[in-house]
């Protein structure tokens, strides 16, 4: 277990309780909202954290017990784990006590309560960029376009698969602690990263568990992994097919062949499917205007894009939007 995580990386030490709130969601980037629970007292707050491109990661030190909201399109997985004392958690209907022993999985969306159930109570909490584990399952399952995935509440630590993604996390944080540049490379975190979804994905039970065991054991080839992720990543620029050809290093019609074979649709489509259904998710949990949101996602004509729309879920975009 981590001693002294993060300890070159403090980002407040105070008695105010507000400035550890304010501290906590700059380090998230204002991927959610914190409030606490009941009323606010001085002691000793400590916030220690990193945040770099698809995560973020923070020690807490604390007896304040939080609300942690989501905030509008920023879909984001958390994992918290417990380092010392223990903390009540709850998930809508679900609650579970993290511990050394239990951490606890927040899906986006989800609203976090955290109650300290004594005073000395650390911990850390991982921000995880969604697009990442969208990602991830893609190239587990074979399946781009499946829904989100939504993860059970606790996870056990003291099983096997549960220590895995405990040793990877704790991982993380040895390489940002170590100092040493290497491990200060975007490419390495990545990769970091990559390996801790992954762990997730296959330890952690969820939506798409049944899915993801009966998987072929061969992953998509490496081309197509690579194309899948830079349209993840480039999805509301401009994206045309020998782009994505470029940065998955092989031709246009090999990609389209891949695509075909692998995806039963083409590139294009594909890009265009997305877009879709990235629109459709902030219709439905945003309050922005359906033009600027399709602008947001690379739509440049609204008329085409309504018909597309419509094509793809039976129902026009303002249709959605009346649900809100």
């Amino acid at each position: 277990m981590l001693s002294s995580p993060l300890r070159d990386y403090i980002l407040t030490k105070s008695r105010n309780p507000v400035t550890l709130l304010n501290s906590a969601a700059r380090l998230f980037g204002g991927a959610v909202t914190l409030r606490p629970l009941g009323p606010l007292h001085e002691g000793d707050h400590e916030l220690r954290g990193v945040a770099a491109p698809g995560f973020a990661v923070g020690y807490f030190a604390s007896s304040l017990s939080v609300q942690v909201g989501a905030a509008p399109g920023r879909d984001s997985y958390f994992v918290n784990l417990g380092l010392a004392s223990e903390i009540a958690a709850r998930r809508g209907d679900r609650q579970a006590v993290l511990s050394q022993a239990r951490a606890g999985v927040y899906n986006p969306g989800d609203a976090q309560e955290l109650r300290q159930k004594r005073h000395g109570t650390r911990f850390l909490g991982l921000r995880i960029d969604a697009g990442l584990v969208r990602r991830e399952l893609a190239a587990l399952t074979g399946r781009p376009d499946a829904p989100a995935v939504r993860f059970d509440l606790p996870l056990d630590l003291s099983q096997p698969r549960g220590r895995a993604v405990k040793l990877l996390i704790e991982s993380l944080i040895e390489q940002l602690d170590s100092g040493d540049p290497l491990f200060q490379r975007q490419e390495l975190q990545q990769s970091q990263l990559r390996c801790i979804v992954t762990a997730l994905l296959l330890a952690q039970p969820h939506t798409h568990t049944v899915t993801l065991h009966a998987a072929p054991a061969t992953p998509h080839p490496k081309a197509l992994r690579s194309a899948l992720a830079f349209v993840e990543d480039n999805l509301p620029e401009p994206l045309s097919l020998g782009w994505i050809a470029e940065a998955a290093g092989c031709s246009a019609r090999t990609l389209s062949g891949m695509f075909r074979e692998e995806l039963d649709t083409s590139p294009m489509s594909y890009v265009r499917g997305l877009r879709l259904d990235r629109i459709r998710h902030d219709i439905l949990t945003t309050d922005d205007s359906i033009g600027d949101i399709a602008y947001r996602w690379g739509v440049t004509h609204l008329g085409r894009f309504a018909s597309e729309y419509r094509s793809r879920f039976g129902e026009l975009p303002s249709a959605t939007a009346a649900r809100r």
